[in-house]
């Protein structure tokens, strides 16, 4: 396994726009930070097969095709040192096609839509929008298998109603997913298209017998790209949590190589919709994992009581516009460092002792730390941490970097934070800190 040296932040911001815009589903997140590890010399692993591992090899396993668990072994140190977990999650809210997606309405072909998750639904009006996800066929051999497919083109879009029909719109104009959210792709007026010869006709693929199912999603094809008068800030979609994601990975490739604990990069899926699935963190692929690395009950206790968790999602910066909304005493700003999440009812798992090693960490790389605790008059939304501290039963600290535009098709966050926030997660992983 080659070392990846300390990136300058140039270069991390410009591979982190870069894989921001080819990772549209968690799917294809998956497959690009499969390609990133391939590239150092990580190896794949299969939950049912026998491990040999070796001291200080990468290794990486996914569930899915849409989470996955690296891992660099330090087996010398695995029981006694534990491990020191970095998890995010690859999914982000967005509109998923039905299985029978195709509407006709007055000479147009739609593309009918579900919800998936706490999607902010009006910024998807009147944007060019694309397709993409897994699609699993029947091949030229009999057998059943999958591969991921990206439009790369605007191929749709949901307009917006004019305002000389809704003279009310901008008081609050109410959306209904059934009814306002089918996407146009085309007109036509042959009402007996089938939606799966469109695309066994896209993927052009010789070895496609019959197409037997799909999970896409509409995606804005708007590149990630910098804003302001400064260039401070950056705008993509998915922001939360591909910039976790994507933090993550570079700190698992720059720590390892000088780290006394086994590092591990834990990125889960369906963790806007609950985390309740095979690759969600409810589900028991994290578990399994570690109990293939310590399979005596002795070593794994052992192994956990000396691990730190730290889960890293998105925290909401305050809003120029709507500073109220915020606890003014524990309100992130942008460009100002990552952010400790803290709740008493604990939807974030962070506690005294977890949040003082992160503060350590930021220290010691000169790294600014904010924090952020909801208004007591409003609901706080929750992450990995709470599922990963009561799953396992490992200490557990939650942070983020602030953005603006949480769960819209387009969000903002400042342009030194997910830097921040790697220089804090290296200098944590590379100090023999103890939670």
């Amino acid at each position: 396994m080659s070392a990846n040296m300390h990136i300058d932040k140039q270069v991390f911001n410009a591979n982190l726009l870069e894989f921001l815009d080819q990772a549209p589903t968690p799917f294809h997140a998956v497959a690009q930070l499969k390609l990133a590890l391939k590239t150092k010399g990580f190896q794949e692993l299969k939950l049912e097969d026998p491990w040999s591992l070796v001291s200080g090899q990468g290794y990486y396993i996914t569930r899915n095709d849409s989470a996955l668990i690296a891992f660099v072994y330090q087996g010398d140190t695995l029981h006694q040192a534990g491990i020191s977990f970095v998890g995010a999650h690859t999914d982000s809210p967005c509109l998923k096609l039905k299985p029978n997606p195709l509407i006709y309405s007055q000479g147009c072909v739609q593309l009918g839509v579900e919800v998936y998750g706490g999607a902010l639904l009006n910024p998807w009006f009147d944007r060019e929008l694309s397709l993409a996800g897994r699609i699993t066929y029947l091949n030229s051999a009999g057998q059943i298998t999958s591969c991921l497919w990206d439009a790369q083109a605007p191929i749709a879009c949901i307009p917006s109603l004019a305002i000389h029909l809704d003279r009310e719109a901008n008081k609050g104009r109410e959306v209904n997913a059934q009814l306002h959210l089918p996407a146009v792709c085309m007109q036509a007026e042959d009402e007996s298209l089938d939606f799966k010869d469109f695309l066994q006709h896209a993927l052009a693929r010789e070895d496609i017998q019959q197409i037997l199912d799909y999970e896409l999603s509409l995606y804005d094809t708007q590149k990630a790209s910098y804003w302001g008068w400064n260039q401070e800030f950056i705008a993509s979609a998915r922001l939360d949590n591909l910039v976790s994601c994507y933090v993550g990975l570079q700190t698992l490739l720059t720590a390892a190589p000088e780290s006394h604990k086994t590092l591990m990069l834990v990125c889960m899926d369906h963790e806007e919709v609950g985390s309740a699935s095979c690759a969600g963190a409810h589900g028991p692929f994290l578990a399994h994992v570690l109990r293939k690395l310590a399979p005596e009950e002795r070593d794994y206790q052992q192994m956990l009581a000396a691990s730190l968790f730290i889960s890293c999602d998105n925290a909401h910066a305050q809003h120029p516009n709507f500073a109220d909304r915020h606890d003014l005493l524990h309100a992130p700003q942008l460009n100002q460092g990552p952010v400790i999440k803290f709740n008493a009812n604990q939807r974030y798992a962070t506690n005294s002792e977890t949040s003082a090693v992160f503060r350590w960490a930021c220290q010691q790389a000169q790294v600014p730390v904010q924090v952020f605790s909801m208004r007591s008059d409003l609901a706080c939304g929750s992450t990995l941490g709470p599922i990963s501290a009561s799953e396992i039963g490992v200490n557990t600290l939650d942070v983020g970097v602030p953005q603006w535009g949480m769960h819209s098709i387009r969000e903002t966050m400042g342009a030194d934070d997910a830097y921040y926030l790697y220089q804090a997660l290296v200098s944590l992983h590379q100090q023999k800190v103890e939670s």
